[in-house]
């Protein structure tokens, strides 16, 4: 009888994480919607969209300036989250990224691989809940940052071309991680070359004086333009490009990620701050009960030798197991990081079970007494 109570909670406990690490089964409603006054679009909690064709950068100046201005606006001005970002998906390399941490913005560009070649912070963009209009301005003398058509900030090691604003353009989302941002994004341009202070002011000042710029581009500005959106359709599931219809912007039904990481590797899955710990902390502690209830399982049937390499190896398989789901499905993350943090907490749990046995406390609580220790 108290075997087959063990027996119950073990698969109470297995059934628990289990759901916990695949919820919720599926990928959830795209949670991207047409603003109701003004244009733009809303990005909720799993929201993204993607260009439906790559950009590519003009070879005459490929390795030349560019530009980028978007206007956009938080959920959260303490917030986190990949507001945009160009990748290619036969290098799997992420040519540059928009990033929003806390108040501010993160710029990272990347040239092979996954290693950061270059990165910038921009901090305090956001100062209230209003939208804001942000500019980079880059070429040889590196990056000139606007916030609100106004330079803040010159960061002359920091150099971007318009090879690195080319590629799949993913909006809300990173393209290999979901690393997801919520809020309000109301107009979008890309330049393949360098705006003047006086261009960046003007521009801010077309994009909010009546909600939006009005009219398509003129010639002058298309022939150094790659695209600009105005986020005005209102409905439907196409923001056009104003510039280059074959790059209109799609907004899919479901929710995605559009290149998921397989068992992510631990220093690529690093993010400074107390979200990254904090998942590490529940990713130990989730998986205690289940070394401690499975190595208590093992030790009470009386056959099973070595019951603690046993349980630590159940452990790992069943997190391996999640891992691998986990790489089809948008809303988690497959990472060799749960991977470690998960098998440390059924190690925990096993050696807390070892350490309750031998100070006699399963038979102080009823439960059954197990004694030799050369099972463990």
């Amino acid at each position: 009888m108290q075997k087959m109570l063990l027996r119950v909670i073990c698969v109470c406990v297995l059934l628990i994480i289990l759901t916990a690490g695949l919820w919720p089964f599926h990928a959830p409603r795209n949670d991207v919607s047409w603003l109701s006054q003004g244009n733009g679009l809303r990005f909720g909690k799993h929201g993204s969209i993607l260009s439906a064709n790559p950009f590519a950068a003009n070879e005459l100046r490929a390795d030349k300036a560019c530009s980028l201005e978007i206007w956009l606006e938080p959920n959260l001005s303490n917030s986190r989250g990949t507001v945009l970002a160009f990748y290619w998906p036969a290098s799997k390399v992420v040519s540059f990224s928009l990033r929003q941490w806390r108040d501010g913005l993160v710029l990272e560009r990347q040239s092979h691989g996954h290693a950061t070649e270059a990165s910038i912070y921009v901090a305090d963009v956001f100062r209230g809940p209003s939208p804001v209009v942000f500019a980079i301005s880059s070429g040889e003398a590196g990056a000139a940052i606007y916030v609100d058509g106004t330079l803040v900030r010159n960061f002359p090691d920091f150099k971007l071309t318009s090879r690195d604003l080319s590629g799949e353009l993913v909006v809300g989302n990173g393209p290999l991680t979901t690393y997801n941002w919520s809020g309000q994004i109301k107009g979008l341009a890309v330049y393949d070359r360098g705006l003047l202070p006086a261009e960046v002011s003007q521009d801010h000042a077309n994009w909010t004086a009546a909600g939006t710029i009005d009219g398509p581009p003129d010639p002058a500005e298309r022939e150094s333009m790659v695209a600009r959106f105005r986020f005005d359709e209102g409905k439907g599931n196409v923001v056009h490009n104003q510039v280059d219809t074959s790059t209109n912007l799609l907004i899919p039904e479901r929710f995605f990620v559009l290149h998921e990481e397989f068992l992510e590797l631990p220093w690529d899955e690093f993010r400074p701050g107390w979200h990254y710990w904090k998942n590490v902390a529940i990713n130990v502690v989730g998986f205690i009960p289940l070394g401690f209830f499975f190595q208590a399982y093992f030790s009470a049937v009386g056959k099973i030798k070595r019951a603690t390499r046993l349980t630590i190896a159940l452990g790992f398989l069943v997190s391996l197991t999640i891992e691998v789901l986990q790489a089809f499905l948008p809303t988690r993350d497959s990472g060799v990081t749960d991977l470690i943090t998960n098998t440390f907490g059924t190690a925990l749990g096993a050696t807390l079970c070892v350490w309750s046995i031998k100070h006699n406390w399963f038979a102080k609580s009823g439960l059954p007494s197990v004694h030799p220790l050369d099972k463990y």
